[in-house]
């Protein structure tokens, strides 16, 4: 039998000692939150504080073994299914009185489809919904197995260097769905069911929404975790970035050059170990002795700094005995409060460091103080959060024990709680343009001014082609400001002609990526440590050809601008992404939910990446419902079909919509 109760927005109901609390959470939308006994009111999911204004949640039918509610088109039914003599409430989500999606129980006996389980002194919860072959399923955050439709997959939910882990899908039959807990578990996308597992944790907590069109589900997703700010004008433009560059004079004179070469460079990076000890968050004076100069210079040509701050605190840091003595640092279960090993400076080995826990909000707080002592007051206002998952080595997030909580119970925060400390105090400091370029995300990170890049990819084609859906697929996970390493990150040699090859085609590719951004430790390099920059990785350094293609890229990127502006500030208004999958702009046109390999930017350009070596001719499939001019040729080409395009290799396949004022030639 089934107790029902009003709870404050919403109801709970009981059975056995099972409690299921519905609460109204946007139009359409519902929070559902299942416990043993009671509903823990402490909150580190994404969701907003508080629910969306103008929805309610009614009781419409309430019988003993029977409940229905209902959010305007959306109606909640949980009923008790028998079983084989093991009674268990079941929970449907219909829309217009069409089932959308409902539980499945794990097993006829085993308690239900939603369980939660002994894991050691905790518990794990496992949550399974029915599906099928024909599902399709999008978003999930950023993955490498090259897919679009993930449908058929099992990922970890866990943080690492490339894998972003958010928690959210975006399915071909009309819903959202978060899970809405940090914990580490995994997603089992299987041609029969749904299954989430969480480890660690004490209760399931997931958002539900249905909605006729996909772009009105991502909406309402933003409603829900927050919206990404508009993108800064100047962060649209071309981001200069190596390894590293040693020294002050290093950096300017590669911004020199590009003034000097008429080619605008709206960014460029000083990267790690320009620190005299990993954790002291300043400049090392012996190599940049004068930054404010160098920040001065750098804006007198239009480009900002960039610089990157790693949240690790190495033992020889000045401020390691500090941060420890105050519980700064995160800690762990067993063994010393060591997570990684770096070789940094004074060190002629890797030593172990630490990670200071960014669940703390005075931990924040203190390193948002020395950050603007250090860089802020020298004029510094972007930043890099590299390997903010935090990066593990070894991997085991269930040896950490955070201030907010345990390792598994909530590591996948880690990544949104840094980016919000820094948020937090530029807001302090009266910054509203902030962008925070990060390796990790969460749910709900991009309403604090969070960019994504892939991690460090390898220098491949088939990293290439994984690139293409990442960024569609993070776009739908609620992070519309992303980016990849062109040329990939580790290797790449700019005098190999097959290289060479790779880094214009990526180059093409970063153009019209939502940030174009130039990075990667090249040939020849040396182990990372204190006195290794990388090789070359400037425009110029890949040939004169090479050269020609880059600049000529750059002054398309230019050209765009205005209108990549303009998507960015509806993407911020709207949720949609500005790199996003056809079918969110066509969603009646059946091809284009299963076309992965080109992608629209905004809703007028129809970009389609040539990732594959010696192509000189490239297939491509125009969306129904549009007619696509060819830049180039001007020709006109009706959509609903594949076409073949020449792809020599100075030009990458890219088609306007027609009727849309962008020019391109």
């Amino acid at each position: 039998m089934l107790h029902i109760h009003r709870s404050a927005a919403g109801y709970e109901l009981h059975h056995d000692h099972e409690v299921i609390r519905i609460d109204p959470w946007g139009p359409d939308s519902v929070r559902v939150r299942i416990a043993r006994h009671r509903i823990e009111e402490v909150d580190h999911g994404a969701l907003q504080p508080t629910a969306p204004q103008g929805c309610r949640l009614d009781l419409i039918s309430e019988q003993s073994d029977c409940v229905e509610l209902r959010n305007h088109a959306l109606t909640v039914r949980i009923h008790i299914d028998p079983g084989s003599g093991n009674p268990r409430p079941l929970i449907s989500f219909l829309r217009d009185g069409t089932e959308i999606l409902t539980e499945l129980p794990e097993h006829f006996w085993w308690p239900g489809a939603h369980g939660i389980y002994p894991l050691g002194s905790t518990h794990e919860v496992r949550q399974a919904f029915a599906s099928t072959s024909s599902e399709k399923i999008y978003g999930l955050g950023q993955y490498s197995h090259g897919r679009l439709d993930q449908k058929g997959l099992v990922l970890d939910l866990t943080q690492r260097n490339g894998e972003v882990s958010i928690p959210f899908i975006l399915s071909s039959h009309g819903y959202g769905f978060l899970w809405n807990n940090p914990a580490v578990g995994r997603v089992e996308l299987s041609e029969n069911r749904t299954r989430w597992v969480g480890y660690g944790t004490e209760q399931i907590d997931y958002w539900f929404t249905t909605a006729p069109l996909p772009a009105t589900i991502l909406s309402r997703y933003a409603d829900a975790v927050g919206h990404a700010p508009a993108l800064p004008h100047w962060a649209t433009g071309f981001w200069q970035s190596k390894l590293r560059y040693r020294t002050q004079e290093e950096l300017l004179e590669v911004a020199r050059r590009y003034s000097d070469e008429g080619i605008p460079l709206s960014v460029i990076v000083s990267d790690f170990i320009h620190w005299p000890a990993m954790g002291d968050y300043r400049f090392d004076t012996e190599e940049f002795p004068d930054a404010g100069a160098m920040i001065e210079e750098l804006a007198s040509m239009g480009t900002r700094l960039m610089v990157s701050i790693w949240p690790t605190v190495s033992p020889l840091s000045e401020n390691a005995s500090e941060m420890r003595d105050r519980g700064y640092l995160v800690a762990t279960e067993n063994g010393l409060d060591y997570h990684q090993s770096f070789k940094d400076k004074a060190m002629d080995v890797a030593l172990p460091v630490s990670f200071y826990d960014a669940t703390n909000p005075a931990a924040r707080a203190y390193l948002w103080e020395k950050v603007r002592e250090n860089y802020y007051d020298l004029g510094v206002r972007t930043w890099w959060l590299d390997a903010c998952e935090p990066e593990l080595n070894p991997g085991h997030p269930g040896n950490l024990s955070y201030f907010a909580g345990t390792g598994l119970q909530l590591s996948n925060i880690y990544p949104r709680d840094h980016a919000r400390g820094f948020y937090e105090g530029m807001r302090s400091a009266g910054e509203t343009d902030i962008v925070l370029l990060c390796r990790s995300a969460w749910a709900g990170q991009a309403k604090y001014g969070a960019a994504v890049w892939s991690g460090d990819i390898a220098p491949t084609w088939e990293a290439l082609r994984q690139q293409v859906t990442a960024g569609q697929n993070i776009g739908i996970s609620g992070i519309p400001w992303w980016t990849s390493d062109i040329g990939g990150f580790h290797g790449g040699d700019p005098d190999d002609p097959k290289y060479r090859e790779l880094f214009i085609r990526w180059f093409q590719f970063g153009a019209f990526c939502p940030l174009f951004r130039l990075h990667g430790h090249r040939e020849p390099r040396e182990a990372i440590g204190a006195v290794s920059s990388g090789g070359p990785n400037e425009i110029w350094s890949y040939g004169p050809d090479a050269f020609k293609i880059a600049r000529r890229y750059i002054k398309l990127r230019e050209r765009i601008r205005p209108y990549l502006h303009d998507v960015m500030a509806q993407s911020s208004r709207s949720g949609i992404p500005a790199m996003r999958p056809l079918f969110l702009d066509f969603p009646g046109d059946r091809r284009a939910w299963s076309t992965s390999h080109q992608y629209l930017l905004g809703p007028d350009l129809l970009v389609c990446p040539v990732t594959e070596p010696d192509a000189q001719t490239w297939t491509v499939y125009l969306p129904d419902g549009s007619s696509w001019r060819e830049p180039r040729s001007g020709r006109l080409l009706d959509g609903g079909q594949e076409v073949v395009l020449d792809a020599p290799i100075e030009n990458m396949p890219i088609l306007i919509r027609e009727g849309s004022p962008l020019q391109l030639s």
